[in-house]
């Protein structure tokens, strides 16, 4: 594993940023520890082909949720992203095509930043209809935008999902911080 020693505590270790799928592993590994304490049976999925991350157990409903994991390793909890087309937005996460389709009540994805500088993690819950319906129309947006500018416009089956904040304004619905932080309850 690429590891370096960490300069602010020399006794504890740091992923390099190159590193994806530690840092996959380090987003899995955290949710599992915040479903773990919420009293949730959960548990990890193996396997390079796995269709879900997280395998996730209300015991009073006896419901059974899917849990896709999407992780970003962060300078800075004082990072934003900002776009002209798609506005100053927390984050956000590739995506494919294949996500425009995945429409299902139980499947839920959640997206995940690591604060490399602090250590802290940030949890966005996010059920799949409102995935689904984003990366799609992101797509769109962005081709229609790119097409204006003149810009020839390759096929590609790369999305990007992303989290705003309330207070600002979008082309498209963005999924806030506000609505999707810490959603625990799989609220839709």
């Amino acid at each position: 594993m690429n590891i370096r020693k960490s300069p602010v505590c020399p006794g504890v270790s740091s992923m390099k940023r190159n590193d994806k799928n530690a840092v996959s592993l380090a987003g899995e590994f955290a949710v599992l520890s915040q479903l773990a304490l919420l009293n949730y049976d959960a548990n990890m999925t193996l396997g390079r082909t796995k269709g879900v991350d997280i395998l996730v157990s209300v015991p009073r409903s006896k419901k059974m949720y899917r849990l896709e994991v999407k992780t970003k390793l962060r300078r800075s909890d004082r990072d934003v992203a900002k776009s002209k087309i798609f506005g100053t937005v927390v984050g956000g996460w590739m995506m494919d095509r294949k996500h425009e389709a995945h429409v299902d009540p139980l499947l839920f994805y959640c997206f995940v930043i690591i604060w490399e500088r602090t250590k802290k993690f940030c949890f966005f819950i996010v059920p799949s209809k409102l995935v689904a319906r984003y990366v799609k129309r992101e797509h769109q947006l962005w081709r229609r935008e790119k097409k204006k500018e003149r810009k020839r416009v390759k096929h590609t089956d790369m999305r990007v999902f992303r989290i705003g904040f309330k207070n600002e304004k979008y082309a498209i619905a963005t999924p806030t911080t506000e609505e999707y932080e810490d959603n625990w309850k799989f609220r839709r």
